[in-house]
């Protein structure tokens, strides 16, 4: 399954590059708990400070159980909050909510 979301970046080149940097070398700990998730393949691209994430999954994979296992991984939430330190919440964004899922309108 693939799944696409969105993610803004706060609006400051410095910040912005050092994001890029966490995400040239990601931590060990980071990757295994993507790929023990069901996530098969991650791209994540750029525009300006707007962030869109592809996805593609296993039948294994699901939110919740993604949601529920980063939770109780301290390592995990390390890294997340400290990526918080660049992001933004999109405007239509619910309370708490970081990437935001993107619905398909289009498929060739």
């Amino acid at each position: 399954m693939r799944y696409c979301l969105a993610l803004d970046l706060k609006d400051d080149p410095a910040l912005i590059a050092e994001y890029e940097r966490y995400h040239q070398r990601i931590w060990p700990e980071i990757e295994a708990s993507i790929r023990e998730s069901g996530i098969n393949n991650m791209e994540i691209y750029r525009i300006g400070n707007r962030l869109f994430m592809i996805m593609e999954t296993n039948e294994t994979f699901s939110f919740d159980a993604k949601s529920a296992a980063d939770a109780a991984n301290p390592k995990v939430q390390e890294w997340e909050q400290m990526l918080w330190t660049y992001q933004q919440a999109l405007p239509m964004a619910k309370p708490g909510e970081k990437w935001v899922l993107m619905e398909q309108i289009f498929e060739l």
